[in-house]
């Protein structure tokens, strides 16, 4: 087998070993670390609803299964060119990101190579919106995918699948979640993964809405891998002479998703072992910062619930960068969001508000990757039309190549006024405080742990991506470095104290 259970054991393992560590802690007596903070905060945590999601896992996973999902998740060979795999915009080593504003997808100039280290192919286009992370996407309470929502739970008895999505017919019924659904369609993306006309192979040669053609070449190329066989037997308990009339893509995305949510969820973080009663999980800053978030300054409006995101549409005038989704009537790159998807014009530029866990880590921000701070990123919320017309790309972008003509008065016009009221006058200090809050969503050990997840080979033997060590992991960083990265001097400081 091409992928050791040794390597099943090291993550499992893992998030074993930090399991035991939080059930540990939630038996000390942490209600006698209350402090003055703690009463106006339960109240408001109890009246929104905010609790830990649950992982969306059974209490014993199928380890076939996960192996099988892991072995997808990485392989190129899912891509028509065989250059690039799901992982390559989701890396573990990146945080399940890829660090780009806008992702670069398949016929890239140096295969192998993970983000802002990857280089355009000659005559290929970026991606039009940023590759998101992919935290804790297994809990039950996900019904959307994509920053469109174009996979979603349609909650129509008529409809020919109970998940809408951009092959409303050919989605297989095997699929039953969000997020396997997901997982079918980046594949049929000729700049993502399936490749252009040109290129020649199997699966650019199909039509682009003949989705079942492309799933079934692309489950027969996985077949004729002795690995993947005896893989997808295991999974799915079917015997090797049943295999070809049976397995179909949709059984791999299955897998993928099944490794996606036991991989990639951290239910630990400060704020959650908080949320299951830790009073002492916070500090004081962090507990002044989500006073502020989920109270004065009204982020969990729409970074709401258990999973801090709505799940809704919002138009924050974000800046236009890259090649768009289309031209808009001026021949210019646009993206308008859900608009579509609905065509309904009250979606124009409405983007999906993103989950918020690790939040830290998973930078460029926004739909396009417009902001590589999350400062900036929190701040743009504060007068979204100032932040609009001053964005200065260069100021905010490393990834120059994205910049593109767009129209601010044109986007402009779509100023909405459903926005929940935001405290524009929120201090440096205030500001300084959410963004602690937010920190405090990140996962213990967070890069490590992801880096146990990455498998030593594909059954298909062809290459994983590189990964480079970045000896200035955030996850290393000092703890009591300020916002600005430069180390503070250990003395007392008067932030813990005041209100």
């Amino acid at each position: 087998m091409a992928i050791s259970t040794l390597t099943l054991m090291r993550f499992l393992g893992s998030r074993a070993v930090f399991t035991a560590t939080v059930t540990a802690f939630l038996l000390l007596p942490f209600a006698a670390y209350a402090d003055k903070y703690d009463d106006q905060l339960r109240a408001l945590l109890d009246e929104q609803g905010i609790y830990v999601p649950d992982s969306g896992l059974p209490a014993e996973p199928d380890a076939d299964m996960i192996l099988l999902g892991q072995a997808l998740f990485f392989d190129h060979e899912l891509s028509g060119n065989r250059d690039i795999a799901c992982a390559t915009c989701h890396h573990p080593t990146l945080a399940t990101g890829d660090a780009m504003s806008l992702s670069i997808g398949t016929g890239a100039a140096n295969r192998g190579a993970l983000g802002p280290l990857r280089q355009r192919g000659l005559g290929r286009r970026l991606i039009p919106r940023n590759a998101p992370e992919v935290f804790n996407r297994g809990s039950t309470l996900w019904r959307t995918q994509y920053w469109d929502s174009r996979v979603a739970f349609n909650n129509n008895e008529l409809a020919p699948h109970p998940i809408s999505s951009p092959a409303p017919i050919a989605l297989p019924s095997v699929i039953t979640n969000v997020l396997a659904a997901q997982a079918m369609f980046p594949v049929t993306s000729r700049d993502e993964m399936r490749g252009a006309v040109s290129d020649g192979n199997e699966l650019a040669i199909i039509d682009d809405d003949d989705f079942q053609g492309i799933w079934d070449t692309l489950a027969d190329r996985l077949l004729a891998i002795p690995g993947y066989r005896q893989m997808f037997s295991d999974a799915y308990g079917i015997d090797d002479a049943d295999l070809d009339d049976t397995i179909g893509f949709g059984h791999a995305a299955n897998a993928i998703a099944t490794f996606e949510a036991e991989a990639f969820t951290f239910l630990d973080s400060p704020f959650d072992r908080y949320l299951e009663g830790n009073s002492k999980a916070l500090s004081k800053s962090e507990k002044k910062g989500a006073l502020l978030f989920f109270g004065q300054a009204n982020c969990s409006q729409c970074h709401a619930g258990p999973l801090l995101t709505d799940q809704e549409h919002h138009n924050l005038l974000i800046p236009h960068v890259g090649p768009g989704k289309k031209a808009n009537f001026k021949g210019n790159p646009d993206d308008s969001g859900r608009f579509m998807r609905t065509a309904q014009l009250n979606d124009a530029y409405r983007f999906r508000t993103p989950p918020l866990r690790n939040v830290t880590e998973t930078g460029p921000y926004m739909h396009n990757g417009v902001y590589t701070s999350l400062e900036k990123a929190v701040r743009h919320h504060l007068d979204i039309v100032v932040s609009f017309t001053d964005y200065n790309p260069m100021k905010n972008l490393k990834q120059f190549e994205a910049i593109s003509p767009w129209d601010p008065e044109f986007i402009a016009a779509t100023i909405p006024g459903d926005l929940p009221p935001l405290d524009k006058k929120l201090s440096k200090k205030k500001i300084k405080y959410l963004l602690k809050f937010l920190k405090s969503l990140t996962a213990p050990d967070l890069h490590k742990r992801l880096e146990a997840t990455i498998p030593e080979s594909v059954p298909s033997g062809l290459p994983l991506d590189i990964v480079i060590p970045d000896k200035k992991s955030k996850s290393k960083k000092d703890d009591d470095d300020d916002d600005d990265g430069k180390k503070k001097k250990k003395k007392k400081s008067k932030d813990d104290d005041d209100d």
